[in-house]
């Protein structure tokens, strides 16, 4: 069963174990970030768009207008001090000798390519792909959920940036912050689907309180 409590990303593919992160701290914000595109062209019409007068006719408005995938940046914490200091922690003594390095591993395996396998496994493609040539390979990026309170968001990784600021004598990592930019996967597959039903119901309820409390 999923912690809703805390901000994770799992890797959507048939893998053992599944690649997991879960944000031990949350991020205080989340950027979200959706734009349109423009696009009028040379059509007979006023300076960013369309000539109208009726509701009927925002169709033709909206000609030439393009949105675009949302995409999601954050800043998340990486930390194993606490884990460090605790010797009854389940995690005390790989936190002692690995830090956070098992964390940043993690995120570097899910941008980097897969390679489709029996059964449908996914794998590294650059462990070992035979003398196979690169077109030959079907690298694919993955395909993870990110899951954020009643969010569950299917996205690809498209960007991290890790700064490091603390080290074991050994120079591994127990403290670093990443920031991470998704895009979302937006179509027709289950988890967007449903995010769009949530989204059409809290429009509702905001649009049935905004009503009652007599703004028209």
């Amino acid at each position: 069963m999923l912690n809703t409590v805390k901000g994770m990303l799992i890797e959507y593919a048939l893998s053992i174990p599944p690649l997991v992160l879960v944000f031990d701290f949350n991020p205080q914000s989340l950027t979200r970030t959706r734009t349109l595109t423009l696009r009028t062209g040379s059509a007979p019409g006023t300076r960013g768009g369309y000539d109208f007068a009726l509701p009927t006719e925002t169709a033709r408005v909206a000609q030439g207008v393009t949105v675009q995938p949302e995409s999601f940046s954050l800043d998340i914490l990486l930390d194993a001090t606490d884990r460090m200091s605790d010797p009854n922690h389940p995690d005390y003594s790989i936190a002692c000798q690995f830090g956070i390095e098992p964390e940043l591993d993690t995120l570097r395996t899910m941008v980097e390519p897969k390679a489709q396998g029996p059964g449908g496994f996914q794998t590294l493609a650059s462990l070992d792909l035979g003398g196979q040539r690169a077109f030959q390979r079907s690298e694919s990026a993955s395909v993870l959920l990110l899951v954020w309170g009643t969010h569950v968001l299917p996205v690809f990784l498209t960007s991290i940036r890790v700064t490091e600021e603390a080290h074991l004598p050994s120079l591994v990592p127990y403290r670093a912050r990443a920031n991470l930019t998704m895009q979302v996967i937006e179509g027709n597959n289950p988890f967007y689907q449903v995010e769009k039903v949530r989204q059409v119901i809290g429009a509702a309820l905001n649009s049935g309180r905004t009503v009652i409390g007599g703004i028209f």
